[in-house]
């Protein structure tokens, strides 16, 4: 009877000591922060930074890093892209600008007719601009780093040296990409002369060389030095409007946020030069609308919805000016004024038509948030533009070149939204910092294209209106209006509800919308934080550090 006393014991201390520990490491977990991206091994990257005594800055670039070896198709040190930081000791959300300025070659005519193959020119070579990600990242870990520049890179080194597992969708990307690769980048992301397969690997050894070089030298080779020179050579090779000049030209760029209050929620994302606002039309259209109890997807709600973002984007197309040439009228447009006439002119039993010229923006992106135990946060998204960007690799590098100008309007020569030599690129993303009662209170995005703004504004909505947590404020079904006279419905919307909105008028297609990420953060009464409520798109193959509560 002891023995078996003796031996219930030894378990019973056993079990507490089990759970005790497993209790020391969420909380350890909790209290490090968490990370959400398109890819689990990015999370990973990024949650050891933090669990090594990093903040959200250095986790950001071991995840950007890392991103651009294991998603190589979205984003990378050869793309742009748009970044919300806040920093707690200061208290100050503010907003960095990686999207580099077109070219000081440009020439646009080349883009239009009667050029020969002008459309091929919009995607290609002479669609490249000036990549601006690594100056970003240097400068953020400037200002705001904790730890050490160096071992912010040893998870993309280890994943482009060692290869990694490709997913189905990688391999499917490769496979649609691969009659456009070079015999070079044929060698690594093919076998046998076909491309990789779901479940090969993929290993990038010059990109691991590469990471190595700006991990030990910092940025200044791939803008000044070795790197430059090698991108210089090839630009000329391929005939594209960059040069040297360009990358030693190019900055990492700190603006002023945007910010909208709704419904006593201050919410910030980034200001011109990126196009952002047209989410906060939405925003304070719908505001207008508070007195009236709509039902989560509802026909109602849905067609009010497509016909505020018509509203928004006529703002976009109108305003979309480079700050540094023209002033954008933002505050004028979002005024209780602007918006509340914005709201009476919607018919809320038909569809309007809507006349404005409009250019199609890349889906291809990716987008993630990372916050700290401190309260710091990163809210960003990042792209190469389309699929692999120009598909144009510099040989040697293991790098992507973007092709951002394939998203500039080029018809009326001269619109603000062409593509001007020198001038900003004007970025359609919309990452997003949300504070309540003076204390950050959640941070999000997605990649889209021209969806971006209608998706971030929905799951604001869902977030705040409908209370929901961000996991089902992201999962939840959305629509987008993406074209002169279509609607874009999820596909898990329900079929009565579209049918209803094709009885208002809306021209409707079937397709997926975003790969949002989210963080929202949990606090107790004595508003210290105590844990984070994760959100990762379940359209996507990413993955969040979560920790149940």
């Amino acid at each position: 009877m002891r023995t078996r006393i003796k031996i219930s014991l030894v378990l019973f201390l056993l079990i507490v000591s089990s759970c005790a520990q497993k209790q020391e490491q969420q909380e350890k977990i909790q209290l490090n922060g968490s990370v959400a991206s398109a890819h689990p091994l990015a999370t990973k990257a990024g949650m050891d930074i933090l669990e090594k005594g990093g903040n959200a800055f250095d986790a950001a670039i071991a995840v950007a890093a890392t991103l651009n070896v294991v998603e190589p198709m979205m984003s990378g040190m050869g793309g742009y892209g748009t970044i919300m930081i806040y920093d707690a000791t200061t208290d100050k959300v503010r907003f960095l600008n990686a999207s580099g300025r077109f070219p000081v070659n440009t020439d646009t005519d080349l883009m239009r007719a009667p050029t020969p193959d002008y459309m091929k020119n919009r995607v290609g070579p002479k669609s490249i601009s000036t990549p601006g990600n690594l100056n970003a990242w240097s400068d953020m870990h400037t200002k705001y780093g904790k730890l050490d520049w160096k071992p912010l890179f040893n998870s993309a080194i280890d994943h482009a040296e060692n290869g990694f597992t490709i997913s189905s969708t990688t391999a499917r990307w490769i496979g649609i990409s691969f009659e456009d690769f070079s015999d070079y980048t044929r060698s690594f992301y093919g076998k046998d002369g076909s491309p990789l397969e779901e479940g090969d690997k993929l290993v990038q050894a010059d990109l691991a060389k590469t990471f190595k070089l700006i991990a030990n030298d910092g940025v200044a080779p791939f803008f000044k030095g070795d790197l430059a020179q090698a991108i210089d050579k090839r630009m000329q090779e391929v005939e594209s409007f960059l040069s040297i000049e360009d990358l030693k030209n190019n900055k990492a760029e700190w603006w002023e946020p945007l910010t909208f209050n709704y419904k006593g929620y201050d919410v910030y994302t980034a200001s011109l030069p990126a196009n952002s606002f047209p989410a906060f039309v939405n925003l304070g259209i719908m505001q207008q609308f508070s007195d009236e109890n709509l039902e989560h997807n509802s026909s109602e709600y849905l067609h009010l919805f497509a016909e505020m973002t018509k509203e928004s984007y006529k703002s976009r197309l109108a305003y979309s000016f480079d700050p540094e040439v023209q002033k954008a009228p933002i505050d004028s447009i979002l005024s209780p004024v602007a918006l509340q006439a914005a709201a009476n002119a919607i018919d809320r039993e038909k569809a309007s038509e809507f006349v404005a010229p409009f250019a199609k923006e890349s889906r291809n992106t990716t987008h993630f948030v990372v916050t700290d135990k401190w309260g710091n946060t990163v809210s960003a998204t990042q792209t190469l533009g389309n699929i692999f960007g120009s598909r144009i690799m510099v040989e040697g590098t293991g790098v992507w070149l973007n092709n951002s100008m394939a998203y500039a309007t080029y018809e009326p020569k001269g619109n603000p939204m062409d593509a001007f030599p020198g001038r900003h690129k004007l970025s359609g993303d919309c990452p997003i910092v949300i504070m309540k009662d003076g204390k950050l209170w959640a941070a999000l995005g997605t990649p889209g294209g021209h969806t971006i703004t209608q998706n971030v504004p929905q799951i604001i909505f869902n977030l705040i209106d409908f209370n929901m947590k961000m996991q089902d404020a992201i999962d939840a079904p959305k629509i987008a209006f993406v074209e002169p006279d279509r609607i874009v419905v999820d596909p898990d919307m329900g079929d009565e509800i579209i049918n209803s909105l094709r009885e208002k008028g809306h021209l409707t297609t079937k397709r997926t919308i975003g790969n949002a990420t989210g963080i929202k953060i949990i606090r107790d009464s004595q508003g210290n934080i105590t844990g984070y409520d994760v959100g990762i798109d379940k359209r996507g193959e990413g993955k969040a550090a979560v920790v149940d509560h």
